[in-house]
């Protein structure tokens, strides 16, 4: 599975809906979404193998089912973005996202709570 992983503007569409009704079957899938985006059940078929090639989702005996959820397609998006704009340097990220801005202190003990909940131990 790539650690990319881009989606159309359909793509994103169609599996907000599958993250909301999962698990379902791909037919109950065509019915929600012709319902509510008037798509052709053959558009939500060809989205859905996209999806499905990009490891978000798995459409296994026409059961579709959750592979990567929101928060883990998000942190994943994030984790490139750092990796590719800053060399994976979670600080001059974070340097750069603040740009001389002020942080409030309930902010800064958030990131001093998160800082220690990922930090790793001793090497």
């Amino acid at each position: 599975m790539s650690k990319h992983i881009n989606l159309t503007a359909a793509e994103e569409k169609l599996a907000a809906l599958i993250w909301r009704e999962a698990p379902l079957t791909s037919v109950e899938l065509t019915q929600i979404a012709e319902r509510e985006m008037d798509w052709k059940r053959t558009t939500t078929y060809t989205v859905l193998k996209k999806l499905c090639d990009k490891g978000v989702f798995k459409n296994e005996n026409a059961n579709v089912s959750v592979v990567l959820t929101r928060n883990e397609l998000i942190a994943r998006r994030s984790r490139g973005y750092v990796e590719d704009t800053f060399g994976g340097s979670l600080p001059k990220f974070i340097a750069s996202f603040f740009g001389g801005r002020e942080i409030s202190e309930e902010q800064a003990a958030e990131l001093k709570r998160l800082i220690d909940e990922h930090k790793g131990g001793d090497m």
